[in-house]
């Protein structure tokens, strides 16, 4: 039986979606689409009376056939036969009237199923007001009317989709006063595409957005919006529109009224987590070369007891190797650390950084796994956060972080508890964080790391070109590994023809991209999240001829005061897109500043 079925009767009618009728759980076969839809139009006539005219109409349009009169009676024999004595259609004023006494008819009932819903969502009770305008939802089983003539189709199919659009709004509504935003993004993107001119979707498509935080795409969604209504309608958005408009841009939205409660019924499976110590931490590499020093200057901040270091920071390049060196250390001190490891990469696949919110969220559910409600606020996850971490003794491993303002919430007071970041900003003003630069490797750690992915037999038999490979990557070790991986991918190829592809091709990027490894995507990050005045600096230095220059020379270059030019040059030189030039003597007035040869390839 459907939902919202009434289980005492024995004869059903359906119209939303298939015209169809049932009795004692059979369905009776309507063959004709006249048949089906003179019961169509007689079920969802208001007052349940239609006259011979209208009936007419909506089997012939404006031509009935001669015979239109018998025709239609014959219809309504057949329907009182089909139906029994359990249904009342009578004659009444050149029409009929049909009763439909108790049978159960899924429009009437989704009707009522709406109005409870609208009734609990007015009143606050939104998890009743969703679960029963989802019971309304689900006794649609396609398009309405979808196998009755097209003229009642086009008569009566507007209202019932309204009506079924109205209650979509509304469980949206409820969903999203429960906090469930990140569930309604897919439909309502589909929802705002096939209605555009409807505000009322497009405003919850605007809430989810920006709970989600994404307060651009709902920025956008709204200007969208205003086109559209501009545009075909020559009006412009509501006032409510216009409100939520302003809350997102001012980012004054309201959290959800009631978010969701994560408390789970009866029989509903236990945390994943539940007994589990979190060990979170990514396969390690088993390749993994060169990095003595850093290791161990890691390894002693992670061990150390007590004093003012509470974590190390690896601050360096895109693909110098910090989460690979992030990632030995963790591993090497796993047994220190036996109450667990916690590790997530802060930035999302489109680069963008992840909320701290949902970091802590996914924090909490591995620490403390018992199937409740998580507090709503920022404020209240950290609190929790931190308390969990008091008496432990935890490490924590934050990788690719964008800032200070994204860890801080993140990191844990306990006195057992280290933290493990790596990102390419300093983090300078993080109290207890040591930051230890990781820099491009040596030549020979470089040689060892294309051995230890490739083998000997190569490189020892062309060491010419393998030198020459290990100074075209810059003793990048991302860029090492993706030359390696396309040599041993390769094996018919000397070192000397990927060499060759690689001074030959300087503009083509695709160069330094192999399977997942793929190096543009990393320096591209760092310049996009550069600030927009600085991304032209950066390409005028990456096309200027090769090797150091100083503040001076760049001022030149670019026709600004060597003032300005030097707080560019150190902004950039903060997220390693340009490096200091110690041969030039750092911390006196002579030192200069090298834009390495990737960067500049990637600039060009």
């Amino acid at each position: 039986m459907t939902h919202g079925q009434n289980p005492g009767s024995d004869l059903e009618f359906r119209i939303l979606g298939p015209t169809e009728m049932w009795a004692a759980g059979v369905r009776i076969p309507l063959t004709a689409a006249k048949q089906r839809t003179v019961l169509a139009a007689l079920l969802i006539s208001p007052g349940r009376f239609v006259s011979d005219a209208w009936l007419s109409e909506l089997l012939w349009d404006s031509a009935p056939p001669a015979t239109g009169t018998a025709q239609l009676y014959t219809y309504i024999s057949r329907l009182r036969r089909i139906c029994g004595p359990e249904l009342r259609l009578v004659r009444k004023h050149r029409g009929y009237h049909l009763l439909l006494g108790a049978a159960w008819f899924d429009w009437e009932v989704f009707q009522q199923l709406a109005e409870q819903g609208r009734d609990d969502l007015l009143n606050g009770r939104y998890a009743e007001a969703a679960g029963c305008l989802e019971t309304a939802l689900d006794l649609w089983n396609g398009p309405a009317l979808s196998d009755v003539t097209e003229f009642l189709a086009r008569a009566e199919l507007p209202a019932l989709e309204e009506s079924r659009l109205t209650v979509v709004e509304n469980r949206i509504e409820a969903d999203l006063a429960l906090g469930r935003h990140s569930r309604a993004l897919p439909e309502l993107t589909r929802l705002v595409a096939e209605h555009p001119a409807r505000e009322s979707l497009r405003g919850h498509l605007m809430t989810a957005l920006y709970r989600c935080d994404r307060q651009m795409d709902a920025l956008r969604v709204y200007e969208q919006g205003r086109r559209v209504l501009q545009q075909e309608l020559g009006v412009a958005p509501g006032p409510a529109l216009r409100e939520l408009h302003r809350a997102v841009l001012l980012e004054e939205l309201a959290a959800p009224v009631a978010a969701e409660r994560l408390t789970a019924g009866d029989g509903a499976a236990p945390s994943p987590w539940t007994g589990l110590v979190p060990a979170m931490l990514p396969t390690d590499t088993t390749d993994f070369v060169g990095r003595e020093s850093e290791l161990a200057e890691v390894l002693g901040g992670l061990r150390g007891s007590g004093g003012a270091t509470r974590g190390v920071a690896l601050v360096g390049a895109a693909g110098s190797g910090k989460t690979a060196l992030a990632v030995r250390a963790g591993h090497a001190c796993r047994d220190d650390f036996r109450q667990g490891q916690l590790y997530i990469d802060l930035r999302r696949e489109d680069g963008r950084p992840k909320n701290p919110l949902d970091v802590l969220g996914s924090f909490l559910r591995a620490l403390i796994p018992v199937r409740g409600r998580l507090p709503e606020t920022l404020d209240e996850r950290a609190q929790l956060y931190r308390s969990v971490l008091s008496r432990r003794r935890v490490l924590v491993v934050l990788d690719n972080a964008a800032d200070d303002r994204q860890v801080r919430p993140l990191l844990a007071s306990g006195e057992g508890c280290r933290m493990l970041i790596t990102s390419r900003c300093p983090l300078a003003s993080l109290e207890g964080i040591r930051a230890v630069p990781v820099g491009r490797l040596d030549d020979e750690a470089a040689r060892q790391l294309i051995v230890s992915v490739v083998g000997h037999a190569r490189p020892e038999a062309e060491p010419e070109a393998t030198r020459r490979l290990v100074e075209l990557c810059d003793g990048l070790p991302l860029a090492l590994r993706i030359c390696a991986a396309r040599l041993a991918a390769r094996p018919q190829w000397p070192v000397a023809r990927l060499v060759d592809r690689l001074d030959l091709g300087q503009g083509r990027l695709d160069e330094w991209s192999e399977g997942s490894l793929d190096l543009r995507t990393a320096l591209r990050t760092s310049v996009l999240q550069l600030e927009p005045t600085l991304r032209p600096v950066l390409r005028a230095l990456a096309r200027a001829k090769s090797g150091p220059f100083t503040a001076a020379e760049a001022a030149e270059l670019l026709r600004w005061s060597e003032e300005r030019t030097q707080a560019a040059l150190d902004a950039l030189a903060e997220v390693w897109l340009l490096e200091v030039d110690t041969a030039h003597g750092v911390g006196t007035a002579s030192y200069a500043y090298r834009c390495s040869p990737l960067v500049r390839l990637l600039a060009r």
